[in-house]
């Protein structure tokens, strides 16, 4: 089956899983070897587990406990597609801690049938590992899973405490990611700066500023990158370059996101700050 590693950390990995079996495939035991969550995207397929039969269809979620043998089956369609989620032990726990028995019956419950509740973040999930919003790919994953455990059993999130020292270490950590913002920042690297658990970091960054450690690293290299684009000191630099030096890893995904950002391409901007009125004239007639 072909796999695509969208996301690792040491917290969550996201997958994607495109399989092309069909009625003629014979299916076989595989062995679930971490707690996971798959959201079906397209297509159908069954699932075998501790002697229960599921179909799964478009939204619905497939539930895996490490060390449960399971099979899947083609017997009405062929192929399907699904995102994902696999937690480590330690964010599994988290996350159903506060539930009877410790989650040990939500990570065993199988198959979740298609619910908005859910749907919406899977297809949150789905546009950031395919780069359409500036949340990462395992923030995505957690809301999916902290969701879904609420779905399950019906235990709604306690709200956040914050303290005035919470508040500092947001704070410290938005002057830590504006600081490193040209480098490689991933959540488990930014949490870690933080002295905090990944999972935790992301609530705690999240309520404090209103804005998720990604998208807020997203939007401090958009700042370095419009500020080069508009002064002096980014003036004769090639656009690539600046993408590069503000912490862009491609060229494609920087002119996206400006572009979602700015509602013009890069070298408009560039040229609209240099003068160039009728670029800034078409924007404003678009409000006309």
């Amino acid at each position: 089956m072909p796999t695509t590693t969208i996301a690792h950390s040491a917290s969550v990995s996201v997958i994607d899983y495109r399989c092309s079996a069909g009625l003629a495939d014979k299916p076989y035991v595989e062995l679930h070897r971490s707690h996971s969550l798959a959201y079906v995207r397209s297509g159908s397929f069954g699932y075998r587990l501790r002697g229960e039969a599921y179909e799964l269809v478009a939204g619905s979620v497939l539930v895996g406990h490490p060390g449960d043998e399971y099979m899947c089956t083609h017997d009405h369609v062929c192929g399907d597609e699904c995102l994902s989620f696999q937690l480590a032990p330690e964010l599994a726990e988290t996350l159903a801690g506060g539930t009877r028995g410790g989650g040990r019956g939500i990570w065993r419950s199988g198959c979740v049938p298609p619910l908005p509740e859910l749907m919406v973040l899977g297809e949150l999930a789905q546009a950031a590992a395919e780069g359409g919003t500036d949340v990462a790919p395992e923030e995505a994953g957690m809301l999916f899973a902290a969701r879904f455990v609420e779905v399950v059993s019906g235990r709604e999130a306690k709200s956040l405490e914050v303290t005035a020292r919470d508040r500092r270490r947001a704070v410290e950590a938005a002057l830590w990611i504006e600081a490193h913002s040209h480098e490689h920042i991933d959540l488990a690297g930014a949490a870690a700066a933080a002295g905090l658990s990944p999972f935790h970091f992301l609530r705690l960054f999240t309520r404090v500023l209103g804005v998720s450690p990604h998208q807020y690293l997203v939007r401090s290299r958009l700042r370095q990158a419009a500020r080069l684009l508009a002064g002096e000191a980014g003036e004769g630099r090639a656009i690539t370059d600046i993408a590069f030096d503000v912490g862009f890893a491609d060229l494609s995904n920087f002119v996206r996101s400006f572009h979602r950002a700015a509602g013009v391409a890069p070298l408009k901007f560039r040229q609209a700050a240099r003068g160039k009125r009728k670029i800034l004239q078409d924007r404003l007639a678009a409000f006309t």
